[in-house]
């Protein structure tokens, strides 16, 4: 079921549409949330806020104006920076953490964008071999040769190679099904 699909029948006040967007969104919000305010319980707060609102009609998806997710993380934006305010009301918010927070235009869309891609991502590199994560990630995360990593590792180049060959393969097999889900969710 789409977003949009889900989000017509929370306005019809279904709780368990509003339970499955719950659930689609909840780790990806909070962390976008906890990004912002770097703290936990004003994170939880946000997350609770925007859900009750969601559910209250405070707030109405026009699908002509962007993509549903990026209207949640808008919304959440907003509700977390209201949180700010309403507990430290003297606090001035500087360029800095003014530059911190994304604006409304297509960026935030693709900064939640990249947010859903790399928990895909990290998602697929958990159902790897312990090995193959530790290779993947000292290749890609961490800019090694294949040469250091093997050094690094003592283990033969060769195994280096074929670990990651292995590695890449099966999240290629992964990863494009979690995209083409995604293609056809939407």
């Amino acid at each position: 079921m789409t977003d949009l699909e889900l989000y017509e029948r929370v306005r019809q006040k279904d709780k368990e549409a509003l339970e499955i967007l719950y659930d689609r969104y909840e780790r990806i919000l909070y962390a976008f949330v906890l990004q912002l305010t770097k703290d936990r319980d004003l994170a939880e707060e946000a997350m609770q806020e925007v859900f009750i609102k969601l559910w209250r009609g405070g707030g109405v998806y026009d699908e002509s104006k962007g993509k549903f997710r990026s209207w949640l993380f808008t919304m959440s934006r907003h509700v977390a920076i209201d949180l700010i305010r309403k507990r430290k009301p003297d606090l001035q918010l500087d360029e800095s953490y003014a530059e911190a927070i994304p604006s409304d235009s297509p960026s935030v869309e693709k900064e939640v964008e990249w947010q859903e891609e790399r928990a895909q991502i990290e998602t697929a590199m958990a159902t790897l071999p312990a090995e193959q994560q530790q290779v993947v990630r000292l290749m890609y995360f961490q800019g090694l040769s294949q040469q250091k990593i093997a050094d690094a590792c003592g283990i033969p180049l060769g195994t280096v190679k074929g670990r990651i060959r292995l590695a890449l393969k099966q999240l290629r097999k992964q990863l494009s099904h979690e995209f083409i889900g995604k293609e056809v969710e939407q």
